[in-house]
């Protein structure tokens, strides 16, 4: 197979933890060629979407690898995106305008006979906080405004609740809040800056001292392991960036009604990775943009995350050409 991987700088890539970087080495331990390429490089032009993508040669030895020195990139091609098997978006956030302009970049090469992993519709439809909405019975009490004052309603009903910006990542700019707080309405007004911006705020779970389980769902299937991000003392977000702890740990039975229960949904609508947040049997996020954690739940369990990614992408390509 031919797979291009939409990703951030390679010299910015943490070769211990990135899940991009441990799906390309399986890609290439397995004689797949590997292409890389950013966002800067999807263009349109004559009519059509093309790219300009480097062939990366890797040094798939774990223990010889190092930051600097595990990959080789040719010279730069210009190649349409339906010249590859499958195109993995796979830039981190933040999902700003620039994200959206290349969703619809994306999505225009997709209807020249490109195959994009995620769809970048759905990546468009799915706001990694607000997707909950389409399954509320997984989820806690959530409310989702501008307004000051049922923001306060919602506080005092619930007495200890979380707030979190639509477009943030890695648990950035999200505040707990209690009733007796004394800087309850300055917090309020710089989230909302003054009622002109749109907020979630979800009851707080006290659950989150047991981790935020991230479930990584692969062409409908759950990984049979979630990773528990323990918070750190004194810390309410259990982010590995802010300080967590990730703890492998086999599927509840409730993960797994969550994940059986979303993975048809996620698979109809394009979706092939994603990363689902619970905490305690309640589902606060799905992460559709770029979701983490292959290398620290194979490296607690043994279980290879991107090996099951690579083989659901080897099924597609198969499934497609058999047709």
């Amino acid at each position: 197979m031919k797979l291009a991987f939409v990703i951030d700088r390679l010299e910015d890539i943490k070769i211990s933890k990135d899940s991009s970087y441990v799906m390309m080495r399986e890609a290439a331990l397995r004689n797949h060629q590997v292409y890389v390429l950013h966002q800067d490089d999807i263009i349109w032009r004559d009519s059509a979407v093309v790219s300009f993508v480097k062939i990366l040669t890797m040094n798939v030895n774990e223990k010889t690898a190092q930051a600097n020195c595990w990959y080789h990139l040719g010279e730069t091609l210009t190649m349409p995106l339906q010249a590859f098997d499958a195109v993995l978006m796979r830039k981190d956030p933040p999902f700003n305008m620039e994200y959206i302009y290349s969703t619809y970049l994306l999505e225009l090469a997709e209807k020249q006979g490109a195959r994009i992993i995620n769809s970048p519709r759905a990546i468009r439809d799915f706001n990694e906080k607000l997707a909950i909405a389409k399954f509320p019975q997984f989820t806690p009490p959530t409310l989702v405004t501008r307004r000051e004052t049922l923001i306060l309603e919602f506080l005092q009903q619930h007495q200890d609740i979380i707030l979190k910006p639509l477009d943030s990542m890695g648990g950035a700019s999200i505040f707990r809040i209690h009733a007796a707080d004394h800087n309850i309405n300055v917090i309020v007004e710089t989230m909302t800056h003054y009622g002109t911006r749109t907020i979630m705020a979800q009851r707080f779970l006290p659950e989150i001292t047991q981790g935020d389980k991230r479930i990584l769902m692969i062409a409908g299937k759950p990984v049979p392991y979630a990773l528990a991000r323990i918070p750190k003392p004194g810390e309410t977000r259990g982010n590995l960036n802010t300080g967590g702890t990730g703890v492998a740990r086999p599927l509840s039975s409730q993960d797994k009604l969550i994940a059986e229960t979303l993975g048809p949904e996620l698979v109809r609508q394009g979706l092939m990775l994603v990363g689902l947040d619970v905490i305690g049997d309640c589902l606060t996020e799905i992460n559709v943009t770029s979701p983490t954690g292959m290398q620290e739940i194979h490296a607690q369990t043994a279980f290879n995350v991107a090996g099951m990614m690579i083989d659901a992408i080897e099924e597609l390509v198969g499934e497609s050409v058999g047709q």
